[in-house]
């Protein structure tokens, strides 16, 4: 059973899929289209992994509502001549989301409160990008056999990095991300400091003009 809320901490480590910082190349980069959009939903399966446990969302996403969040900023401030370029983004939700132990469920809820979300992209060969996650803003609950709390990135903003891939629509993989997280609750809970890896890839679409991509160039 220990196996099991260790897992859990992957989980939570997973909704810092929450989206993450994007890589570290100084090439310029430039999001478009400017002023558009966007939203990121998931294709597949989001995977949480932690020592033998895993544990699965089928639906996530992150969309436009009001303000500026998922939208590209105006030129030139869709342009960083030296390094990514980053946009404050919804929290994401999950749904669906299942363990591999029999007779335990789980939920996964997302926040804002500590800080922003951002997605990120950097221009490059290949291009990359990814989601950044506040502090605490995960927050995973178990149920069943065991009933704890996991929170993600509970000593501040991580960052969740995948690859960008331009295309129709284009896409942001993330594979094996590390992200901590602190468990607390009672008896089969491993309480304390843990970690977890996250495995996702996003779809990213244009919601202003759905016939136009979201792209990554220089």
């Amino acid at each position: 059973m220990s196996k099991l809320l260790v897992s859990a901490t992957g989980l939570a480590a997973a909704a810092a899929l929450t989206f993450a910082g994007a890589g570290t190349q100084a090439a310029s980069t430039t999001l478009l289209p400017a002023g558009h959009s966007f939203a990121a939903k998931l294709t597949g399966k989001a995977t949480f992994v932690a020592g033998s446990t895993t544990m699965t969302c089928t639906v996530s996403a992150s969309v436009a509502t009001t303000g500026a969040n998922n939208k590209i900023p105006a030129a030139p401030a869709n342009h960083n001549d030296a390094g990514p370029v980053a946009v404050t983004v919804n929290p994401p939700t999950f749904s669906g989301c299942s363990t591999s132990i029999a007779g335990v469920s789980v939920t996964v809820t997302a926040n804002a409160t500590n800080g922003a979300w951002s997605l990120s992209a950097q221009n490059g060969a290949p291009a990359t990008g990814g989601f950044t996650i506040p502090k605490g803003g995960v927050v995973m609950k178990t149920s069943g056999f065991a009933s704890c709390t996991i929170t993600a990135s509970p000593s501040g903003p991580t960052a969740v990095n995948g690859s960008w891939t331009n295309g129709a629509p284009s896409t942001l993989a993330i594979s094996g991300a590390p992200v901590a997280a602190t468990v607390t609750g009672g008896f089969l809970c491993p309480t304390g400091n843990q970690s977890g890896t996250f495995s996702a890839t996003y779809q990213i679409t244009d919601t202003t003009d759905p016939a136009q991509q979201i792209t990554v160039t220089g």
